[in-house]
C-alpha cells in the first residue's frame, strides 16, 4: 500500500497509516501547514515541524502520537512557527533549556553564594523554601511561570496565612533576581505580583495579664529559657539577638549591652536595668561559655528556640495569642503608656525608621482618652457651660 505524502491528520487516519518495512516514512498535514509526522517500521509515530531557518532545513520534534493528540500537535506547531517567524530557533531554545539550571540548583547556589554569607535570617530561607517550594526543585527556571507563582501565592495565603505567602513571594523574587545577576537571561516570574495586604500586629501583654505572666515566667523550671524570657521583657531586644548574646558584648561599668549586628544592619546599644543586671551577674558567676544563654544540645552552642518553655508559660498564665515577639512590643507599649516619646521608644528598641515605632502610638488609648477629657473639660470651662448638662 502506497503511503500518502500528505493527508488530513486524524486519529483514525494516523492509526491506519501503513508502516514501512524498514526505516521510516514522513507525511504532511493538509490542515496545519508545516506540521508533519514520521512513522517507523515499528509503528512509532512522531509529530514534528519542518521549516527553513536561516537557509537551513530544520526539524523540530513536538511529541509522539497518541500521547499527544492531533489538535495538541497542531496548536504546538502554530506556536513553533510563530517563534520561527520571530527569529527564534526552537531547537536552540531546547538546547538552552536542557543546559539551564533547575530551581533546586538555583536554591543551592543562592544559599551558598548569598543567603548564608550575607543574611542573618538564612535559616528561614533554608527552612521555608524546602517546606513550600520543594515541588519546583526539578523544574527548569524558565519553566516556572508567573501564573505558577500567582497560584502558589494564593494557595499559601489560604492555607498558611497572608504573611507566610508574602514571605515566600519575596524569596522567589529574590532568588530569580540573583539568577539574573549571575547570568541567567530569563524573566523573573515573581515580578509584578502584588503582595497581600498585611495588618500590623499590635498585641502586647495587657495590664491584667502581666501579674500572671511574670509569675509563670518565674515558675519556669528551665532556667536558661526563664532568663531568656526575663531578658526579653526587660530589654525589648529581638529574639535572634538575645539568643546569640555573648559576654563580650556586655559593658559592666556602663550597664549596657552592645548588639554588633541587628536586623537593620547597624549596631545597637541597649541600656540594662537593675533587674537585667542582676540576672546577668547571676548567670556569669556560673558560666564557662562565651554565650550568655548556652545550650549543650544546640548546633550553635547557644539556646536555639525556647518555644516549648514559652508554651508552658502561657499555659500556666492562662494567656492565649501572645507570641515571644509580642514581649518586645510589650516594653515599647508600656513606654508609650508612661509617656515616652516615639523617638525614645524607637531608640530603645533599635528602630531605624519612625514608621516602625508608630504602632506604639495607637496601642493604648488611655493617654489619648485622658488628653481628650482634659481638652473637652477646658473647652467647657472656657465657655462657662457644664459639660454634664
Amino acid at each position: 500500500m502506497t503511503t500518502p505524502k500528505s493527508f488530513n491528520f486524524t486519529k483514525q487516519a494516523i492509526h491506519t497509516l501503513p508502516a514501512p518495512e524498514r526505516g521510516m516514512v514522513s507525511c504532511r498535514d493538509t490542515k496545519e501547514i508545516g506540521l508533519s509526522l514520521y512513522k517507523t517500521a515499528t509503528g512509532v509515530v512522531t509529530f514534528f515541524v519542518r521549516k527553513r531557518i536561516k537557509g537551513r532545513d530544520v526539524r523540530t520534534v513536538i511529541g509522539r502520537f497518541p500521547e499527544m493528540a492531533v489538535e495538541q500537535a497542531r496548536k504546538r506547531a502554530c506556536i513553533i512557527k510563530g517563534e520561527i517567524s520571530a527569529g527564534v530557533d526552537p531547537n536552540e531554545k531546547k538546547r538552552r533549556l536542557r543546559q539551564e539550571s533547575t530551581f533546586g540548583e538555583l536554591f543551592e547556589e543562592y544559599m551558598e553564594r548569598y543567603s548564608r554569607p550575607h543574611k542573618r535570617s538564612w535559616r528561614y530561607d533554608e527552612r521555608e523554601v524546602n517546606r513550600f517550594l520543594s515541588d519546583w526543585f526539578r523544574r527548569r527556571l524558565s519553566e516556572i511561570s508567573r501564573h505558577d507563582v500567582e497560584l502558589l501565592h494564593e494557595r499559601i495565603g489560604r492555607e498558611n496565612g497572608r504573611y507566610q505567602a508574602n514571605r515566600i513571594l519575596e524569596r522567589i523574587r529574590a532568588m530569580y533576581n540573583k539568577a539574573r545577576c549571575w547570568g541567567w537571561e530569563g524573566v523573573n516570574p515573581a515580578l509584578g505580583i502584588a503582595k497581600f495586604k498585611e495588618a500590623s500586629r499590635d498585641r502586647f501583654a495587657q495590664p491584667d495579664e502581666l501579674p500572671r505572666l511574670f509569675k509563670a515566667v518565674d515558675e519556669e523550671q528551665n532556667t536558661t529559657a526563664r532568663d531568656f524570657l526575663w531578658l526579653s521583657i526587660l530589654t525589648g531586644a529581638r529574639k535572634s539577638n538575645l539568643l546569640a548574646m555573648q559576654w563580650s558584648e556586655i559593658d559592666w561599668d556602663g550597664r549596657s549591652w552592645r548588639i554588633p549586628d541587628t536586623k537593620n544592619g547597624e549596631a545597637h546599644t541597649v541600656p540594662l536595668t537593675d533587674r537585667a543586671m542582676e540576672i546577668l551577674t547571676a548567670r556569669q558567676a556560673n558560666s564557662s561559655s562565651q554565650w550568655v544563654l548556652p545550650s549543650a544540645s544546640s548546633k550553635t552552642g547557644h539556646l536555639a528556640d525556647p518555644k516549648k518553655a514559652w508554651r508552658r508559660v502561657l499555659q500556666r498564665a492562662g494567656i492565649s495569642d501572645l507570641r515571644i515577639h509580642d514581649i518586645r512590643r510589650t516594653l515599647g507599649s508600656y513606654q508609650a503608656i508612661t509617656g515616652a516619646s516615639l523617638p525614645v521608644i524607637g531608640k530603645s528598641l533599635g528602630h531605624k525608621s519612625q514608621r516602625a515605632t508608630e504602632v506604639y502610638a495607637r496601642l493604648n488609648l488611655d493617654p489619648v482618652r485622658a488628653s481628650m477629657e482634659a481638652a473637652t473639660a477646658a473647652m467647657f470651662e472656657r465657655s462657662g457651660k457644664d459639660d454634664r448638662e
